[in-house]
């Protein structure tokens, strides 16, 4: 039925076209609408799924069981969802994605651009019992992990000063995980991240990696699917989180309409992702 309305929505195209201009411009009008890949299934509900790859790219492949494999087959809801802000409210520009993760949004507001994606890290090492490597550095630099927070060590906060206390019992739970990762929202962010993490080349890049601008405000996306070519080029797909915390969501390539919702990714580029252009940023990668 789709094709069917394509071929007619075409044919019509053509009529108004030679009725009003040259057959050359035509042509262009009906190869671009033809030769525009459609690489979105919209029935389908993970990243891997919801999009196609590219004619002369393939998947790279990465261990069952590793973080990129994670991120790949993330879970996303219905094609069509809305994002969503913290308090229930729609947000004001829903044309930039085309994919909504199965993360949820804390009505306190604090899971933002960056605390998203320290979510999403965290329950994975969680998940796969590795939550001794959970730990991230506040904008002061103070390492927090959740293996002391568990044991019950707590912050004190005076200005830039940070130490730590044992002022609570010991508490291993999945709530006080949640607990924990508020802590971390309220003192860590895209600054803490950009000094805090490694950075990487784009010729290095891989599913699970980050671009990030440090600041008030900064912004960060994640990689979190890889393609190449026989050349060795590779293309991505990123989501991201938003200010104000919101709905997690795979984003649309707005520049290239030919391999959207892939990217091309270089190093010290100006990239539009969504909602927000990138320049003097940089590729991170967690620890």
């Amino acid at each position: 039925m789709k094709k069917v309305i394509l071929l007619l929505f075409i044919a019509g195209l053509i009529f108004v076209a030679f009725q009003f201009k040259p057959v050359e411009k035509t042509y262009d009008t009906v190869k671009a609408i033809i030769e525009t890949p459609n690489l979105i299934n919209e029935d389908s509900l993970t990243i891997k799924s919801r999009v196609n790859i590219p004619e002369g790219y393939k998947r790279v492949e990465y261990p069952k069981g590793s973080f990129q494999e994670y991120l790949r087959n993330y879970k996303l809801k219905a094609f069509g969802s809305k994002i969503i802000n913290y308090d229930n409210t729609e947000y004001f520009w829903q044309r930039g994605h085309i994919g909504i993760l199965e993360v949820p949004v804390p009505k306190n507001g604090l899971q933002q651009c960056a605390d998203a994606l320290i979510r999403i890290r965290s329950e994975y090492l969680w998940d796969n019992n590795r939550k001794d490597e959970i730990g991230f550095n506040f904008t002061s630099g103070h390492y927090c992990s959740w293996k002391k927070y568990a044991e019950g060590y707590r912050p004190k906060i005076s200005g830039s000063k940070v130490s730590f206390h044992k002022t609570a019992s010991t508490n291993h739970s999945k709530e006080n995980f949640y607990k924990y990762l508020n802590l971390i929202y309220t003192y860590s962010g895209t600054l803490s991240l950009y000094n805090e993490l490694k950075s990487i080349k784009s010729k290095d890049l891989k599913i699970g990696d980050m671009l990030i601008k440090g600041g008030s405000p900064g912004h960060i996306v994640m990689l979190c699917d890889e393609v190449v070519n026989d050349k060795g080029e590779k293309l991505f797909l990123l989501f991201q989180g938003n200010t104000p915390a919101q709905s997690v969501h795979l984003v649309k390539n707005l520049t290239d309409s030919s391999i959207s919702p892939w990217y091309k990714l270089e190093d010290d580029a100006i990239t539009p992702v969504s909602n927000y252009t990138f320049s003097s940023a940089k590729f991170v990668r967690f620890k």
